[in-house]
Formats: structure tokens, C-alpha cells, sequence
């Protein structure tokens, strides 16, 4: 009897873990699993969205340009160097795909993103895990594991599901010392929640072997429409659009898209609003004794005494109507990523926490 059989690599990917979602019989319930920003999206993208529904029996543009013009204009980029992707999850795949195969590694940190190992496997190539220091990229390491075979490094700065980043001088050290066959990826999916932060975009202009990936899924709050995009060398990116499929992102995700750019004061205020929650809520719940690094995007990672400890608070907030992330499946039994919600979420959070401590004393 016939037997099909997937190519090496394939079976051992473990299927994606999303974050807790509601029951629907669940009342009063708030997400804080996914990292999704509390106040949705911009009046502008939902009124795009109004206007673009019409004709979704269309098909898309295929270059995307009127949005690559409008990433280019907001963030002071070359069109020609920007590729647009179903989030910024896709834009990793094309990577991996284009880059890396059967006899290649592809270098991650232990506590990065689970899409960097499962796009490296599903191309054929060998992930290779580098440890961090004390939950930050550790560029030494990297620099350590790397060999002929490395085609692809991803980090993400900041980082997920840790929070933490690396400085410029740092990330320039690094694309300094890898191999000269190597391309360095920097994930800026948090990059909006960090003031003045270009996401890498400048250190992709000096040279041709850094690439960043962004997406609209976080701070501009459509991660249902998923779309992301990609900046690098036009080599690269030529490479990739010989990839991408021609009608990937539909019309009114690119509608909704090229809108949420237009919204600078919306992004400030989301962008000042983690700021202070962020700062409120690690604050208090390190008041109670529970600790977390400094972070830089819209979540905190909560360290616990250890991990029956954390799996008993996710219990525990569960059950009160708080759904966060166990982050087990990234290493990390002892946390609990939480994702910064609105002043009541936060309140809320911290309260079901001080109740949980108060039960187990």
C-alpha cells in the first residue's frame, strides 16, 4: 500500500500553541494571551474597512504598492526594499524558504519566537537553539554557534515572549561578526512600543545582510486581518516576491493597512497608554513578589517560584476570567506572559494574582 510520507523535518513540528481564547459561555472575560492591542483598531482602518467591503469580490493589487508607499513615507524607507506578507509570520517563511535547506542551520535564541524553528524545519533546514543571559539575546553566543552552515539568524528585538531587547551597538556587533554567506533577520514586531526605535531599518540601509520584518498585528491592532511587511536589500527582496503568492494580502487588509498609517496620534496614545499600564502593573505585581524584567513591548513575562507555582496562577486567573499565556512550550515554566490590557484589565489582573499568592500562603 501506498505510503506518503512529508520531507525530513515536517513531523517534528509541534503545532503552534496560540494563546487561550474564551469559552463561549464564559461571562466578563478578558484576553490577555496574545499580545492584542486592548483598544482595537483605529477609527480610520475600521472606517476603511467600511468603505473597501464592497468590492471584496476583487481581486487585490498584486504589488502592494499604494501600502509599500505608505510604509516608505512613514518610515522614511525605500518601496523597492519593502515586501508585503499575511503578518510578518509569512514574510519569516519566505525567508526560510528562499535561504535555508536541507544541510543548513538557521540560529534562534532559546526563547524566541516558535515560528523561527517551525519555518526553519518546514524548509529542511536544522534549527539551532542559542542560549540567552538571563533571558536577553546573548550576541557572543550567537556569534559562537555560528559556522559554514548558517544561512538565516532570527531575534527579536524586543523579544518575545521575554520582552527584553539589545541595544544598536549590539545588533551592529552581531551583523558585524556572521558569516559573510548569512542573513541576519530582525523581528520588529514590538518595535512601535519602543519611542524612537527604528526597528533595525537603519542598519538594513548600511548593509545587505540584515533584514527586518514588522507587522500591523500589534500596535495597530489588525491581527485579524494579518498583515506584516518586510525590509531589506532589493536582492533579497527580489528573491522573496519570486515566492510570495500574487494575491497573498486581500484588498481590505490593505485598505485597513494603509489607514492605520495615517493615525499618528492613535499610535501615540496606544504606545503612552502601555507605557504607563505596563510600568503600573510590573510595579505592583513585583509588590507582591512576583518579578519580571524590564520590558519593551505590550506584555510583561511574571516569574514565579517555580513552575507548579505559575501553572496553579494560570489556573487560578482562568478561572477568574483572565485568560494569559503559559509559555511552558518556550522553555519557560516558571512565567506567565501577560499582555498589557486596558487600566481594568490591569487591575483586574492584579488583584486575581494577590488573591492567588493570598490562597497558597
Amino acid at each position: 500500500m501506498l505510503k506518503i510520507e512529508p520531507k525530513k523535518g515536517i513531523l517534528d513540528i509541534a503545532l503552534y500553541q496560540a494563546g487561550s481564547s474564551p469559552r463561549p459561555a464564559q461571562q466578563n472575560v478578558i484576553k490577555l494571551s496574545s499580545n492584542e492591542n486592548p483598544y482595537g483598531p483605529s477609527k480610520k482602518s475600521i472606517d476603511a474597512i467600511t468603505r473597501h467591503a464592497a468590492g471584496a469580490h476583487l481581486y487585490p493589487s498584486t504589488n502592494h504598492l499604494e501600502l509599500r508607499q505608505s510604509i516608505a513615507a512613514r518610515f522614511g524607507l525605500s518601496d523597492e526594499n519593502i515586501i508585503c506578507g499575511v503578518g510578518s509570520d509569512e514574510i519569516i517563511s519566505f525567508l526560510c524558504q528562499a535561504f535555508a535547506g536541507p544541510g543548513d542551520e538557521v540560529i534562534h535564541t532559546e526563547h524566541g519566537f516558535a515560528m523561527y524553528r517551525i519555518s526553519a524545519l518546514a524548509a529542511g533546514a536544522q534549527p539551532v537553539v542559542v542560549q540567552e543571559n538571563n533571558r536577553h539575546t546573548d550576541v557572543d553566543a550567537i556569534l559562537g554557534a555560528c559556522s559554514n552552515k548558517t544561512k538565516l539568524i532570527f531575534i527579536a528585538n524586543p523579544n518575545n515572549p521575554t520582552g527584553t531587547m539589545i541595544d544598536a551597538t549590539e545588533v551592529q556587533r552581531l551583523a558585524d561578526g556572521i558569516p559573510e554567506n548569512c542573513l541576519l533577520v530582525l523581528d520588529g514586531a514590538y518595535a512601535e512600543y519602543v519611542s524612537n526605535f527604528d526597528g533595525g531599518a537603519s542598519l538594513v540601509q548600511d548593509r545587505e545582510n540584515v533584514f527586518m520584518t514588522r507587522t500591523f498585528s500589534k500596535m495597530y491592532g489588525l491581527g485579524g486581518l494579518r498583515i506584516g511587511w518586510g525590509y531589506g536589500s532589493k536582492h533579497v527582496i527580489d528573491i522573496l516576491n519570486r515566492i510570495r503568492g500574487p494575491f497573498n494580502l486581500s484588498t481590505i487588509a490593505l485598505a485597513a493597512a494603509n489607514s492605520a498609517l495615517s493615525d499618528l496620534d492613535y499610535v501615540d496614545k496606544c504606545r503612552n497608554e502601555n507605557s504607563r499600564l505596563r510600568e503600573w502593573l510590573s510595579n505592583a505585581l513585583s509588590n507582591l513578589g512576583v518579578e519580571s524584567d524590564k520590558s519593551d513591548a505590550n506584555f510583561i513575562l511574571a516569574r514565579f517560584e517555580g513552575a507548579a507555582a505559575a501553572a496553579a496562577c494560570y489556573k487560578f486567573l482562568y478561572a477568574d476570567g483572565l485568560l494569559v499565556r503559559q509559555v511552558t512550550n518556550y522553555n519557560l515554566p516558571n512565567c506567565l506572559r501577560i499582555t498589557i490590557g486596558d487600566e481594568a484589565a490591569c487591575k483586574r489582573i492584579h488583584s486575581s494574582v494577590r488573591s492567588f499568592l493570598e490562597s497558597i500562603k
